[in-house]
């Protein structure tokens, strides 16, 4: 006779992240000490409420109670997001660029067109998390995050993988048949996204920033890959945190939006306790994806960047740099089996 008692499912690199360091990512409570840190305003949490008694056929505020409006104003601003994207034309890339295949097996990171792999099937459950953070589907208690189609990968400081992260996390959205990624390196002063791609550099980021005439599909590179565009850091500048602290910024995101609805944004920031436009940035996004290295990241300097990234409503923990643990999943594994299953 079968055992039929459920098999307990090897918790995520973001829940375990989430254990190691005390946050948990399903009801966002944190469980370590963390009175330095700004508390999270009254007004937020009631819009975030609000949004799930949105009736789904309301598109205007006109003629509808105080309370009422109160209410729906997040679902409002979702669907107008999506009614402007489609109404004003998408930007074209104006360059082309071929990704380095080998270059990212070499690094141990997600091949496109090759087959599945541990670390393909880890970023697939991440991504899994942040769209349905945005989409709203698979958790009918769950609040939509506002803006949460964009992303900001950060990590308290240097070398603990963010931009492997981000990398990943893009080639992993760019299959998703309703979505295109647009990949924007964010860490002016030590760019890594068009080396870690092996793509040509050039304008990007800054350029557009500092220019706002620049057409800005000469910042835009289309890669090989249909569903993924990448935008470079660009021409460095002294005054870089206070470009992307600017409205530029917030015009500059909304019309790399503009003409295509499902388009994700994933953006990586510098790190937070080593450069000050990280916290910056938190300001433009919805989803912040703080990369934690395993054996490395302090709490310590953990906590103090939460804390400087308070401008993002919606923080997770990716756990990164996991050792083999003989008990733990063997992703890939079962794709490169043969017979029958």
């Amino acid at each position: 006779m079968k055992d039929k008692r459920p098999v307990k499912r090897q918790p995520s690199l973001l829940e375990r992240a989430a254990d190691m360091f005390g946050l948990d990512p399903a009801g966002k409570t944190p469980t370590i000490d963390i009175s330095q840190l700004p508390p999270e305003p009254e007004r937020k949490r009631r819009k975030a409420k609000a949004a799930k008694a949105a009736p789904a056929d309301v598109e205007s505020l006109e003629d509808v109670p105080v309370e009422t409006a109160a209410a729906v104003e997040p679902a409002l601003k979702i669907s107008a997001r999506k009614d402007i994207a489609r109404a004003e034309p998408a930007i074209v890339p104006q360059r082309q660029g071929s990704i380095d295949r080998d270059r990212l097996a070499a690094a141990g990171m997600i091949v496109p067109g090759a087959p599945v792999t541990g670390i393909s099937e880890e970023y697939r459950i991440v991504k899994r998390e942040l769209i349905r953070n945005f989409a709203g589907a698979g958790a009918a208690s769950r609040p939509v995050v506002p803006r949460g189609h964009r992303v900001l990968i950060a990590s308290a400081n240097p070398g603990e993988g963010k931009t492997f992260s981000a990398v990943n996390l893009a080639l992993s959205l760019s299959t998703e048949a309703d979505h295109d990624v647009l990949l924007i390196d964010a860490d002016i002063a030590k760019p890594g996204v068009v080396a870690t791609l092996g793509l040509e550099d050039g304008p990007g980021l800054m350029d557009a920033l500092a220019d706002p005439h620049l057409p800005l599909g000469e910042c835009m590179i289309q890669t090989d890959i249909p569903g993924l565009k990448v935008m470079p850091a660009g021409t460095q500048h002294m005054h870089d945190t206070e470009l992307l602290a600017s409205a530029r910024t917030e015009n500059l995101l909304a019309r790399l939006e503009q003409g295509v609805p499902g388009r994700i944004l994933i953006l990586d920031s510098p790190p937070v306790l080593a450069a000050s436009p990280a916290s910056v940035l938190a300001g433009h996004v919805g989803q912040l994806i703080m990369v934690v290295r395993a054996d490395e990241t302090l709490e310590s300097s953990l906590r103090d960047a939460i804390g400087l990234m308070g401008g993002c409503p919606h923080i997770q923990l990716l756990l990164n740099g996991v050792k083999f643990s003989p008990g733990g999943r063997r992703f890939g594994t079962y794709y490169g089996q043969g017979g029958a299953t």
